[in-house]
């Protein structure tokens, strides 16, 4: 996959930071491609804090709430985060966002469901998931 460019990964973290990215295009590519450039430039515990601020603020740009059952989802973005940090160790240098973000985005990642390699339903669904983290019960958080 050829997406993200450097220019098109700008682009795209600028409106995520500005709140100026439409919900249809806050897809689970545009979470990973800004969550590997967040994980980047700031590194995994700051950027963790960066993106659980961003993603909250986006969700209320798109009138999303962030409660119990919808919008922000704790156990998700660290796991995320976790396993972006993975991947960024195999893709060092300066192009990193980019060719991390295309190596998410043509492997494994990349299917939405990937978590549940990690987590039961049952657990990564959970109120608890969602409002703190929760350790995998399936497997380590390692990349496939």
């Amino acid at each position: 996959m050829a997406w993200p460019t450097s220019a098109e990964l700008e682009d795209l973290v600028r409106r995520f930071r500005e709140r100026t990215l439409p919900k249809k295009e806050w897809t689970h590519a545009a979470h990973l491609a800004v969550g590997t450039w967040h994980v980047w430039r700031y590194g995994p515990d700051r950027a963790l804090a960066r993106l659980r601020t961003g993603i909250r603020r986006l969700n209320d740009a798109h009138g999303t709430l962030n409660t119990d059952r919808s919008g922000y989802h704790e156990t998700i973005t660290r796991a995320y985060v976790s396993l972006i940090a993975q991947s960024l160790a195999a893709h060092p240098g300066p192009g990193a966002p980019v060719s991390c973000a295309q190596a998410l985005l043509a492997g494994r990642m990349a299917a939405r469901d990937i978590l549940l390699s990690y987590y039961s339903k049952d657990v990564l669904f959970s109120l608890t998931a969602r409002s703190g983290w929760v350790e995998p019960d399936r497997a380590p958080l390692r990349l496939p």
